[in-house]
């Protein structure tokens, strides 16, 4: 009886250690990655400062998905991009650092991809939560910048947080509803076409973790991405903007003369 007692206590205290050990490690590890990704952007503004990008860049930002794009440039020519985005991020970090990794460039566009890692964390966040974070992403870059168009890709399928891809396809219906009541925000759509007619994305869209995308993952999200920003900040875009604002110029004239 003592002896089942004592065990008992052991338990129980060892329990109590684990669990305090576990929430002890909430805070310690969120502030190990806040403070990986400071250094982050701090690289990013020491890189500016050394070679300053060019005026008018499309900025990317964002989790690991977008840091992987290598091909980035390359992809989206003869749009010039910025890529800031950071990897482990979610949501509430691409809006804490929004300032410095989005607004700092007053970017005629932004393309914004999260949420992945906010839905499989060890205490996930729901759907509705990232949609919010989403909300407050939008209004954040417009409350400084209005003019700015904010492009925000689906949450992605994979193989490694498929137990996730039902939360994650509740938060892409979510955010697409709200991206239709706003002005200069548009939902791209980049996890249905990975699925084609399967019922899980092929698996050599991911690299052997089975999350971040490969070089044919990334070909498709271009295929469906670079057309979107290509109609409306493309060099055949920009000379139609220019052709309509002459236009208008000499519509005012000659109302004045008509006057």
């Amino acid at each position: 009886m003592v002896k089942t007692t004592h065990r008992l206590t052991w338990e129980l205290l060892l329990g109590l250690a684990i669990l305090a050990f576990l929430v002890c490690q909430a805070p310690f590890r969120s502030t190990v990655l806040a403070q990986g990704w400071e250094s982050t952007i701090r690289g990013f503004e020491k890189q500016d400062q050394a070679n300053p990008p060019k005026a008018g860049s499309i900025v990317f930002t964002g989790s690991s998905s977008f840091v992987r794009w290598q091909s980035l440039s390359e992809d989206m020519k003869p749009l010039p991009v910025i890529n800031r985005a950071f990897g482990g991020s979610e949501y509430t970090d691409v809006n804490q650092y929004a300032a410095r990794t989005v607004i700092a460039y007053h970017p005629p566009a932004v393309v914004v991809y999260a949420g992945d890692n906010d839905l499989a964390a060890s205490e996930p966040n729901t759907p509705q939560s990232v949609a919010k974070q989403v909300q407050r992403f939008v209004e954040i870059v417009h409350a400084q910048l209005p003019g700015t168009w904010i492009y925000v890709l689906s949450i992605k399928p994979s193989y490694l947080r498929w137990d996730a891809w039902p939360r994650m396809k509740e938060a892409n219906e979510l955010i697409k509803d709200y991206v239709r009541t706003q002005q200069r925000v548009e939902y791209v759509d980049v996890a249905t076409p990975m699925f084609g007619s399967l019922e899980k994305p092929p698996r050599d869209l991911f690299v052997e973790d089975g999350l971040h995308p490969t070089a044919k993952c990334y070909a498709l999200w271009t295929s469906i991405l670079r057309p979107i920003l290509m109609r409306r900040f493309g060099p055949k875009a920009s000379s139609q903007l220019g052709f309509d604002e002459d236009r208008a110029s000499v519509t005012t004239l000659s109302t004045m003369i008509a006057r």
